[in-house]
């Protein structure tokens, strides 16, 4: 079973760089069976998905966020991090890291979720 554990900073200063990790046991992250997702949910609002980093490394992004969004991953650690700058505080939100099942075109597994406020 896939397990993903996200970390990072639970407050961050607005116009500064959001910088959150997940690190994945049970699978390796460069299995062709998923892709590794990041997911936010902002206070009363629905999940909203912020793209993706492929088991070759190919990665995308939300058009709305493309501009603000960089995904990466260490091989070497089984992780993979997700940055996203100038952060104002319509980016609060939960954020979440989940596979996307290649067989069933749907997400699998998922962390669970770290709160992360913009504030100063």
């Amino acid at each position: 079973q896939v397990q993903l554990q996200e970390s990072g900073p639970g407050l961050v200063k607005p116009s500064q760089t959001l910088s959150l990790t997940c690190t994945v046991s049970g699978a390796s992250i460069t299995t062709s069976y998923y892709a590794w997702s990041w997911i936010r949910q902002p206070p009363g609002k629905g999940l909203e998905w912020m793209g993706v980093i492929g088991f070759t490394g190919i990665t995308g992004t939300s058009p709305s966020l493309k501009s603000r969004t960089s995904i990466s991953r260490d091989t070497s650690k089984n992780q993979f991090s997700l940055q996203l700058t100038s952060v104002t505080p319509e980016d609060t939100a939960v954020y979440y890291c989940a596979t996307w099942e290649i067989t069933t075109g749907d997400f699998g597994s998922w962390g669970q979720g770290t709160q992360v406020t913009v504030s100063s």
